[in-house]
């Protein structure tokens, strides 16, 4: 359990280098800001009041509960040999669940870059880990009323990607789009400026979700985690390959980008139910994940909701997908299965994304959350942190108005 934390701990260096990969090069110091902050925050409000808020104890079978701030560790053998069956310690489930809940702000983050104020999305992504991430985790893995309704998500394609897909898109909507993006002659690209950054990204995020399902497991049984793991393996590998037939199909170009968000999304297809499918069926939900992907960016683009990193495509396409999968392709697949699945699903999204709309709505009415047109045309680099990833000086790049010499 400890190295799988570890593994998913290297997860967020997998979104740092991937996000920071696909937005232009004026901004790449602040999504690496944004990224570094998120997993200090999360661990942080996670301890506050993010743990005991999703795992209340009790009966369960609520909407919501609380076992009070910080950490308490049980008293006795509860809290030492006795606690999990012994599979774990009560500070291994804190920091196993705390790199999780740190996961769902991140995904969040790619999808506003480039014209988001610093401070008022920290403070977001603050409230978001401490209050609305757990709540919706407790409703399944803290015993809740989606546990006792039957719903199942082994290791969160609905309650981690989905959640954060969630936000995204409801984020997005109320920051609006880049300046330029969607114009009257149509849709203007906006290239990122670094793929080999992006493609070391995505390796590191398939590396890690050898901990991030494998740990998941929540004990050492070999058969349980090698089984996880190959699933896992086959899906993002299918999801590569789909993506990559599905883009060319649409666009009549080999798009990397596109193969890399297709392995993204096969992972996050696959992660509901990565313990109870067999190799043909995570290879079936991995290729529909992967189609999944540029039609939904396509579509995205379509309705001008602008994200530079196809997080609401990868997290929240392929989330919801993967949580339907299990009603189709599970130990307990069906049609019961899969309303259930279907019905918890739209739950979590529709309070995720109430949550999140409101949170940033009001953040918006009060402190504002976008840069000025001059700050975005500069860069978020020289107009937030005063810096450049790339060691040049700040004179090498159009500042507009702004004299930082002085």
């Amino acid at each position: 359990m400890i190295v799988a934390t570890a593994l998913v701990f290297i997860m967020h260096l997998g979104f740092a280098s991937l996000e920071a990969g696909l937005v232009q090069r004026k901004n790449t110091v602040n999504i690496l800001f944004k990224n570094t902050m998120i997993v200090a925050i999360g661990l942080l409000t996670y301890y506050v009041m993010g743990f005991g808020l999703m795992y209340p104890g009790g009966e369960g079978g609520g909407f919501f509960g609380f076992a009070g701030f910080g950490l308490s560790l049980p008293e006795g053998e509860a809290g030492g040999i006795a606690y999990a069956e012994g599979h774990y310690t009560y500070w291994t489930d804190f920091i196993f669940q705390a790199m999780f809940a740190a996961t769902a702000a991140t995904i969040v983050s790619g999808a506003v870059a480039e014209r988001i104020k610093l401070g008022p999305f920290l403070l977001f992504a603050t409230v978001f880990v401490a209050i609305c991430y757990p709540i919706t985790g407790m409703w399944k893995w803290g015993g809740g009323w989606l546990d006792e309704a039957g719903f199942y998500d082994f290791a969160g394609s609905a309650l981690v990607h989905s959640v954060g897909g969630w936000a995204a898109l409801a984020a997005v909507l109320v920051l609006g789009p880049r300046r330029g993006k969607y114009t009257k002659d149509g849709i203007k690209p906006i290239p990122g400026h670094n793929m080999p950054l992006a493609a070391l990204g995505v390796f590191l995020l398939w590396f890690g979700w050898f901990g991030f399902n494998g740990g998941s497991v929540l004990s050492a049984d070999p058969m349980a985690i090698s089984l996880v793991i190959v699933t896992t393996s086959l899906a993002a590998a299918a999801g590569a390959v789909a993506a990559f037939f599905a883009s060319y199909m649409l666009f009549k170009s080999h798009d990397l980008s596109m193969v890399l968000n297709g392995i993204l999304g096969g992972l996050v297809g696959i992660t509901a139910g990565a313990d109870q499918m067999g190799p043909g069926e995570a290879i079936l939900i991995g290729a529909v994940a992967g189609i999944l992907i540029p039609f939904a960016v396509v579509f995205f683009d379509r309705k001008k909701i602008d994200d530079p990193v196809g997080a609401t495509s990868v997290h929240l396409a392929c989330g919801l997908w993967g949580a339907l999968a299990v009603g189709l392709f599970g130990a307990k697949a069906g049609l019961g299965q899969f309303f259930t699945q279907l019905f918890g699903a739209l739950a979590i999204g529709a309070f995720t994304f109430s949550f999140a709309f409101a949170a940033m709505f009001i953040l918006k009415k009060t402190v504002g959350i976008r840069v000025s047109e001059e700050e975005e045309e500069k860069g978020l680099d020289a107009a937030e942190h005063e810096m450049h990833a790339y060691g040049e000086s700040l004179s090498d790049q159009p500042v507009a108005a702004f004299e930082m010499a002085k």
